[in-house]
Order: C-alpha cells, then structure tokens, then sequence
C-alpha cells in the first residue's frame, strides 16, 4: 500500500458557466493555448492517448471518459514508471465555475519541486481564467 502523499488543492473562479469551461478544458486541442508553464504542443496518439512537448521532453496525457459530473481527471506518464493521476473538476459556482485541482506530492519528489509544480499549476489555472473570461 502506498504512504498517503502531502496534497495541495489549487483552484480558480472562473466567471463562465461550468459546463462551458469544462467543454473548453477537456479539449485537449486547447491544452496548450491554457496550461502554458507544462504543455508546448499536443498531438493525438493511440487508445485515447496525446503525446505532449514538454520543457522536461515528451510525455503522454489521457483525461478520463467525457462525464456529468465535471470529472476532469488526467493521467500524465512521463515514460520514467506508472502515470500520475492528476484529479481536476469543475464545479458550478452560480453562473460561473470552480475549477480545483489536486496536486500530490509524488514519492521522492522533493519539497522544493513540489511547490513549483503548485505554483506552475497555480499560474496555469489563472491563465485558464484570463482565457476563458476574454
């Protein structure tokens, strides 16, 4: 069994209705115009799968089947063990949405690249926000 792993929660009010955003996030076409600190490009792969550029070189995402629920959970495998679960959702906030993010402390990974992948999802989300809301 694994440890339990630090966790941050990053989130976003987004002033665009949910379902809106969640279209627009779970369009992995529109990956690199938002998440702009990880992703350089995409391109489809095999079985679901993107192939991604990356400043760290090419890794491979996978968000989960398309639901109603605003699951935008992703897998991202870096081609060094198992993919990482990335846990996503948008969540409605009246006429706008919550978008919140679940960042995991992977094992081995040390504190200080901890925080800088929060604070890279951090100014991603915020780059999703003054996106969306142009």
């Amino acid at each position: 069994m694994t440890a339990t792993m630090k966790s941050i929660h990053v989130s976003v009010t987004i002033e665009k209705p949910a379902q809106q955003v969640y279209d627009y996030v779970s369009d992995l076409n529109r990956f690199p115009d938002w998440a702009t600190s990880f992703c350089l490009a995409v391109a489809p792969a095999a079985d679901g799968w993107w192939e991604m550029l990356t400043p760290e070189g090419p890794m491979n995402i996978r968000f989960v089947e398309r639901n109603d629920y605003g699951v935008l959970d992703h897998y991202v495998d870096t081609g060094r063990g198992e993919p990482v679960l990335n846990p996503m959702r948008v969540i409605a906030n009246g006429s706008g949405a919550e978008v919140v993010f679940a960042v995991f402390q992977q094992p081995g990974v040390p504190d200080d690249s901890f925080e800088r992948d929060v604070a890279m999802i951090r100014r991603d989300l915020e780059t999703l926000k003054s996106v969306l809301e142009r």
